[in-house]
């Protein structure tokens, strides 16, 4: 019979390969009350004293089905035997996504986040993790795939990156970068169910996770079972290790974009950014587009709502060298040529 402590030592191994927690970190764990939140809960709290950290849990209630209610109940309750601080916070997110033009799913992930670094604030923490794992991996990298995605795509979900979140006080508002972690990544469903059931934790089960309703559930309740019943019974591992191959491509060329970003530069500040024209045109297509979306993003700090025809077209615009013509990818952000130079400009 296999060790319920097999899982623990899994996470902690996962922890130290990608160097996820130092001795020190305050972490804040986002607890939905489902197997992988629980599972996350749990090893961290066992695992407290070896890695040498605090914990505080981040539970939000979106209000949108009946049982909800009794999830909100079960951490509390949870987090209270255990002696962790929980923070709770309600949102109506089927009144928020109307009113914002979003789908309730956009809606929750936005609302999440949010609370999520309004509690890291609040308790001065510097780490969130959250419960995503080797399944959530290869459906991420699948519904990619299906989008037309290119190598970023591929890469999944990252086991490690810093988002911005804004930091309010009386006085002012502050952009803050925060590190997400995702200790259970490298760990499968199953795996994680089965520890929840060792360990008596009695997690409690979205029912909507087994509804046809959204792409994600689709991919995980009829495309995965599909393919592994007719395909390849280990699609799950397959997927994981072509994220891994794109995530190690990826960083590779990190480097290459970054080196070549240097060597094309003339000048940047905060509002603009200013590239050699004759040198960008002579890098091969590839590189081209990778530095155009390196620089749109060190200027307006994304590159959201920017598609392959935006990139391509910037191309030919510095490849004809039109003086008297620019581009705007995104409403942000405005690309032309003038004498010799390329200029990316905030809008």
């Amino acid at each position: 019979m296999r060790n319920k402590n097999d899982l623990q030592q899994k996470i902690l191994t996962t922890i130290q390969k990608h160097n996820l927690i130092q001795k020190g970190d305050k972490i804040v764990i986002g607890v939905s009350g489902g197997p992988d939140s629980m599972c996350l809960l749990n090893c961290l709290f066992c695992l407290q004293k070896i890695l040498g950290i605090e914990l505080v849990v981040a539970h939000i209630n979106h209000m949108l089905r009946e049982e909800a209610e009794e999830e909100t109940k079960y951490v509390k309750e949870f987090c209270e035997k255990i002696g962790i601080l929980c923070f709770v916070k309600y949102a109506n997110i089927a009144k928020l996504s109307q009113e914002q033009k979003l789908g309730t799913e956009e809606m929750g992930r936005k609302m999440r986040y949010e609370f999520f670094g309004e509690v890291a604030q609040k308790t001065n923490s510097n780490k969130i993790a959250t419960a995503h794992n080797s399944n959530d991996n290869a459906e991420t990298v699948l519904m990619n795939l299906l989008r037309g995605s290119g190598i970023s795509g591929l890469k999944g979900i990252e086991i490690k990156v810093n988002r911005n979140w804004k930091q309010e006080n009386a006085t002012e508002v502050k952009e803050k970068s925060i590190e997400y972690i995702r200790p259970i990544l490298e760990c499968d469903r199953n795996e994680i169910e089965a520890y929840c059931a060792e360990k008596g934790l009695n997690p409690k089960i979205d029912r909507t996770n087994l509804e046809n309703d959204y792409t994600r559930n689709r991919i995980r309740n009829q495309l995965i079972p599909y393919l592994q019943k007719d395909f390849n019974p280990n699609v799950i591992q397959s997927l994981n290790r072509l994220s891994e191959l794109a995530r190690e491509e990826e960083e590779y060329f990190k480097e290459i974009i970054l080196q070549t970003y240097e060597t094309l530069k003339i000048g940047e500040n905060e509002e603009e950014i200013i590239l050699n024209l004759k040198k960008f045109n002579h890098l091969p297509k590839v590189i081209k587009a990778r530095v155009l979306l390196y620089t749109i993003n060190k200027v307006i700090g994304t590159v959201q709502g920017i598609g392959k025809i935006h990139v391509e077209d910037c191309i030919k615009l510095c490849a004809n060298n039109i003086g008297n013509k620019y581009l705007t990818p995104n409403k942000n952000v405005k690309i032309f040529v003038k004498q010799g130079n390329i200029f990316v400009k905030k809008m």
